[in-house]
Protein backbone atom coordinates (compact mmCIF):
# COMPACT_ATOMS: atom_id res chain seq x y z
CA UNK A 1 0.00 0.00 0.00
CA UNK A 2 1.48 3.49 -1.02
CA UNK A 3 2.11 6.31 1.53
CA UNK A 4 -0.67 8.02 -0.38
CA UNK A 5 -3.17 5.62 0.86
CA UNK A 6 -2.20 5.65 4.10
CA UNK A 7 -2.68 9.33 4.23
CA UNK A 8 -6.15 9.31 3.67
CA UNK A 9 -7.11 5.40 4.32
CA UNK A 10 -9.97 4.84 2.32
CA UNK A 11 -12.68 3.00 3.59
CA UNK A 12 -13.67 1.83 7.30
CA UNK A 13 -10.29 0.21 8.00
CA UNK A 14 -7.52 -1.41 6.66
CA UNK A 15 -9.06 -4.29 5.17
CA UNK A 16 -10.73 -2.29 3.06
CA UNK A 17 -7.65 -0.04 2.26
CA UNK A 18 -6.08 -3.04 1.13
CA UNK A 19 -8.93 -3.96 -1.31
CA UNK A 20 -8.99 -0.67 -2.40
CA UNK A 21 -5.12 -0.64 -3.54
CA UNK A 22 -5.84 -3.96 -5.62
CA UNK A 23 -8.81 -2.42 -7.26
CA UNK A 24 -11.26 -5.31 -5.95
CA UNK A 25 -15.34 -5.28 -6.18
CA UNK A 26 -15.23 -1.55 -7.63
CA UNK A 27 -15.90 -2.44 -11.43
CA UNK A 28 -11.90 -2.33 -12.30
CA UNK A 29 -9.42 0.49 -13.23
CA UNK A 30 -8.90 3.03 -15.24
CA UNK A 31 -6.66 3.25 -17.94
CA UNK A 32 -5.36 5.25 -20.69
CA UNK A 33 -8.21 3.24 -22.87
CA UNK A 34 -10.72 5.01 -21.28
CA UNK A 35 -9.51 8.28 -22.82
CA UNK A 36 -10.42 10.55 -19.48
CA UNK A 37 -10.74 14.45 -19.81
CA UNK A 38 -8.99 16.53 -17.27
CA UNK A 39 -11.16 19.21 -18.31
CA UNK A 40 -14.08 18.09 -17.81
CA UNK A 41 -13.07 16.32 -14.78
CA UNK A 42 -11.83 19.87 -12.71
CA UNK A 43 -15.08 21.15 -13.52
CA UNK A 44 -16.74 17.89 -12.18
CA UNK A 45 -14.30 18.24 -8.87
CA UNK A 46 -14.88 21.95 -8.19
CA UNK A 47 -18.51 21.50 -8.47
CA UNK A 48 -19.18 18.09 -6.51
CA UNK A 49 -16.15 17.74 -4.35
CA UNK A 50 -14.32 21.17 -3.63
CA UNK A 51 -16.60 21.66 -0.54
CA UNK A 52 -15.49 18.81 0.74
CA UNK A 53 -11.50 18.57 -0.16
CA UNK A 54 -8.57 21.06 -0.39
CA UNK A 55 -6.62 20.96 -4.09
CA UNK A 56 -4.62 23.64 -4.42
CA UNK A 57 -4.37 23.24 -8.47
CA UNK A 58 -8.42 23.78 -8.26
CA UNK A 59 -8.40 26.49 -6.10
CA UNK A 60 -10.68 24.59 -3.66
CA UNK A 61 -9.79 24.84 0.92
CA UNK A 62 -12.43 22.35 1.82
CA UNK A 63 -11.98 20.76 5.10
CA UNK A 64 -14.92 17.73 5.53
CA UNK A 65 -13.01 15.37 3.93
CA UNK A 66 -8.94 14.81 3.50
CA UNK A 67 -6.46 17.46 1.79
CA UNK A 68 -6.13 15.56 -1.78
CA UNK A 69 -2.55 17.71 -2.04
CA UNK A 70 -0.94 16.20 1.64
CA UNK A 71 -2.08 12.49 0.67
CA UNK A 72 -0.48 12.14 -2.29
CA UNK A 73 2.36 14.67 -1.91
CA UNK A 74 5.03 12.04 -0.58
CA UNK A 75 4.24 9.50 -3.71
CA UNK A 76 4.21 12.34 -5.94
CA UNK A 77 7.36 12.91 -4.54
CA UNK A 78 9.09 9.64 -4.30
CA UNK A 79 7.88 9.33 -8.34
CA UNK A 80 5.20 6.46 -8.15
CA UNK A 81 3.10 6.39 -11.29
CA UNK A 82 -0.03 8.54 -11.88
CA UNK A 83 -1.71 5.64 -12.71
CA UNK A 84 -1.85 4.10 -8.87
CA UNK A 85 -2.69 7.49 -7.65
CA UNK A 86 -5.55 8.05 -10.16
CA UNK A 87 -7.06 4.19 -9.52
CA UNK A 88 -6.75 5.00 -5.70
CA UNK A 89 -9.17 8.32 -5.89
CA UNK A 90 -11.75 6.16 -8.36
CA UNK A 91 -11.84 3.60 -5.82
CA UNK A 92 -12.91 6.37 -3.34
CA UNK A 93 -15.09 7.50 -5.42
CA UNK A 94 -17.03 4.54 -6.62
CA UNK A 95 -16.67 3.18 -2.59
CA UNK A 96 -17.37 6.71 -0.75
CA UNK A 97 -16.49 5.85 3.15
CA UNK A 98 -17.37 5.86 6.26
CA UNK A 99 -15.49 8.02 8.56
CA UNK A 100 -12.34 8.60 7.28
CA UNK A 101 -9.41 8.39 9.34
CA UNK A 102 -6.50 10.88 8.13
CA UNK A 103 -2.94 11.44 9.16
CA UNK A 104 -2.21 15.21 9.68
CA UNK A 105 1.03 16.29 8.75
CA UNK A 106 1.47 16.66 12.43
CA UNK A 107 1.24 12.69 12.43
CA UNK A 108 -1.96 13.15 14.62
CA UNK A 109 -5.04 10.82 13.79
CA UNK A 110 -8.24 12.47 13.00
CA UNK A 111 -11.76 11.44 11.81
CA UNK A 112 -13.65 13.09 9.56
CA UNK A 113 -17.17 12.85 7.97
CA UNK A 114 -18.40 10.40 5.76
CA UNK A 115 -18.26 10.35 1.82
CA UNK A 116 -21.01 9.21 -0.57
CA UNK A 117 -20.40 6.57 -2.77
CA UNK A 118 -20.52 7.33 -6.83
CA UNK A 119 -20.93 11.13 -6.25
CA UNK A 120 -20.19 11.02 -10.03
CA UNK A 121 -20.64 8.26 -12.27
CA UNK A 122 -18.74 6.47 -15.00
CA UNK A 123 -16.44 8.36 -17.39
CA UNK A 124 -17.32 11.57 -15.41
CA UNK A 125 -15.89 9.25 -12.41
CA UNK A 126 -12.87 8.46 -14.57
CA UNK A 127 -12.49 12.03 -15.47
CA UNK A 128 -12.50 13.21 -11.92
CA UNK A 129 -9.72 10.50 -11.09
CA UNK A 130 -7.51 11.45 -13.86
CA UNK A 131 -7.62 15.23 -12.91
CA UNK A 132 -6.85 14.75 -9.70
CA UNK A 133 -4.23 12.27 -10.24
CA UNK A 134 -2.57 15.23 -12.71
CA UNK A 135 -2.61 17.80 -9.81
CA UNK A 136 -2.49 16.40 -6.43
CA UNK A 137 0.91 17.08 -4.32
CA UNK A 138 2.46 18.86 -7.29
CA UNK A 139 3.30 21.29 -5.36
CA UNK A 140 4.17 19.79 -2.07
CA UNK A 141 2.11 19.89 1.12
CA UNK A 142 -0.73 22.38 1.48
CA UNK A 143 -2.68 24.42 4.10
CA UNK A 144 -6.51 25.31 3.77
CA UNK A 145 -6.42 28.72 3.09
CA UNK A 146 -8.81 31.52 2.08
CA UNK A 147 -11.33 30.50 -0.59
CA UNK A 148 -9.87 31.10 -4.25
CA UNK A 149 -13.37 32.85 -4.97
CA UNK A 150 -13.32 36.72 -6.20
CA UNK A 151 -16.61 38.74 -7.12
CA UNK A 152 -19.89 39.09 -5.52
CA UNK A 153 -21.54 37.40 -8.33
CA UNK A 154 -24.06 35.14 -5.95
CA UNK A 155 -24.13 32.23 -8.45
CA UNK A 156 -20.37 32.32 -9.51
CA UNK A 157 -19.27 32.09 -5.58
CA UNK A 158 -22.39 28.92 -4.79
CA UNK A 159 -20.90 27.44 -7.59
CA UNK A 160 -16.66 27.93 -7.08
CA UNK A 161 -16.90 27.64 -3.23
CA UNK A 162 -18.32 24.03 -3.76
CA UNK A 163 -21.45 24.82 -2.34
CA UNK A 164 -23.21 22.49 -5.45
CA UNK A 165 -20.79 19.51 -4.17
CA UNK A 166 -23.52 19.06 -1.54
CA UNK A 167 -26.32 20.87 -1.88
CA UNK A 168 -29.02 20.85 -4.35
CA UNK A 169 -29.87 24.30 -6.11
CA UNK A 170 -31.95 23.62 -9.38
CA UNK A 171 -31.45 27.21 -10.34
CA UNK A 172 -27.34 26.79 -10.54
CA UNK A 173 -28.10 23.11 -11.83
CA UNK A 174 -26.34 21.50 -8.48
CA UNK A 175 -27.68 17.94 -7.22
CA UNK A 176 -25.40 17.58 -4.06
CA UNK A 177 -26.84 15.33 -1.17
CA UNK A 178 -24.45 15.82 1.69
CA UNK A 179 -26.32 19.23 3.03
CA UNK A 180 -30.05 19.77 2.50
CA UNK A 181 -31.33 20.46 -0.65
CA UNK A 182 -32.61 24.17 -0.55
CA UNK A 183 -34.83 23.66 -3.08
CA UNK A 184 -36.96 22.28 -0.17
CA UNK A 185 -35.68 24.32 2.35
CA UNK A 186 -35.98 27.60 0.69
CA UNK A 187 -33.81 29.55 3.46
CA UNK A 188 -34.43 33.28 3.93
CA UNK A 189 -31.39 35.46 3.55
CA UNK A 190 -30.46 35.59 7.17
CA UNK A 191 -30.53 31.94 7.98
CA UNK A 192 -27.95 31.55 4.75
CA UNK A 193 -25.77 34.41 5.78
CA UNK A 194 -25.35 32.64 9.33
CA UNK A 195 -25.19 29.23 8.57
CA UNK A 196 -22.69 30.12 5.66
CA UNK A 197 -20.67 32.57 8.11
CA UNK A 198 -20.49 29.73 11.04
CA UNK A 199 -21.23 26.67 9.39
CA UNK A 200 -23.31 24.06 11.36
CA UNK A 201 -22.86 19.88 11.26
CA UNK A 202 -20.96 18.50 8.56
CA UNK A 203 -20.74 22.13 6.90
CA UNK A 204 -17.55 24.16 7.31
CA UNK A 205 -17.93 27.85 8.45
CA UNK A 206 -16.73 30.37 5.65
CA UNK A 207 -15.96 32.97 7.80
CA UNK A 208 -12.24 33.99 6.69
CA UNK A 209 -12.88 32.46 3.36
CA UNK A 210 -15.21 34.28 1.69
CA UNK A 211 -15.69 38.57 2.42
CA UNK A 212 -19.10 39.56 4.73
CA UNK A 213 -19.94 41.00 0.78
CA UNK A 214 -19.55 37.41 -0.97
CA UNK A 215 -21.43 35.54 2.31
CA UNK A 216 -24.26 38.17 1.53
CA UNK A 217 -23.75 37.67 -2.16
CA UNK A 218 -24.27 33.95 -1.86
CA UNK A 219 -26.95 34.29 0.32
CA UNK A 220 -29.29 36.79 -1.61
CA UNK A 221 -28.14 34.31 -4.52
CA UNK A 222 -30.04 31.09 -2.33
CA UNK A 223 -32.54 32.90 -1.03
CA UNK A 224 -33.91 34.36 -3.91
CA UNK A 225 -32.99 31.20 -5.94
CA UNK A 226 -34.55 28.26 -4.06
CA UNK A 227 -37.57 26.49 -5.37
CA UNK A 228 -36.96 27.75 -8.43
CA UNK A 229 -35.75 26.58 -11.98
Amino acid sequence: MSRGVKAGVLGAGLAAAALLAAGCGTGGVASSAQNPDTQNGQQLFTANCGGCHTLAAAGTSGTIGPNLDNAFAADVKQGFPQSSIENDVLDQIRLGSGQVATYTTNKKFTVQQQMPANIVKGQDAIDVAAYVASVAGAGGFTTTGSSATAGTNGEAIFKSAGCSGCHTLAAAGATGTVGPNLDQLKPSMAVVVKQVTNGGAIMPAFKGKLTLAQINAVAKYVSSSAGKK
